[in-house]
């Protein structure tokens, strides 16, 4: 397996596996965010899982400086799953955010998504508060 930053010709696994993911909430292909933050993990010149992060300059939940490494998403395909593969994804965004100046790293779940915070568990984060969130039309 190897991680590296996308290339061109790890567009349509990576959009594929962004769809597994988020289904619609995937958004447009032409909208596939482009540069540093982004790994794929490859197998076989095939993208098995990708991680997506970016530098958060706001306020964080559960942080307590500026900025925050923020794990946007990270997903593996099922069949390579608990072979480390996201574990050396996250690692690829850790040493990408250090070098950005970041001293945290954050990142978030759907409160019913116990498989995600187990994987979050696995790979040393530890859960620092639970939200709901609430909107009303004006």
């Amino acid at each position: 397996m190897i991680v590296t930053p996308p290339a061109p010709e790890h567009r349509e696994g990576w959009l594929a596996l962004r769809a597994a993911l988020w289904g619609e909430e995937a958004g447009d292909p032409a909208d596939l965010p482009e540069g540093d933050g982004n790994f794929v993990a490859l197998a076989d010149d095939r993208v098995i899982g990708f991680a997506e992060a970016a530098v958060r300059r706001d306020y964080v939940n559960g942080c307590d400086g500026s900025p925050v490494l923020f794990l946007e998403g990270v997903f593996v395909d099922p069949g390579h799953r608990r072979q480390g593969v996201a574990g050396a994804l996250v690692a690829a965004v850790a040493n990408w955010g250090r070098a950005q100046g970041c001293s945290e790293f954050a990142s978030d779940a759907e409160l019913d998504n116990t498989d995600s915070h187990a994987m979050h568990r696995a790979l040393g984060f530890e859960e620092t508060e639970r939200v709901v969130y609430f909107r009303r039309e004006l």
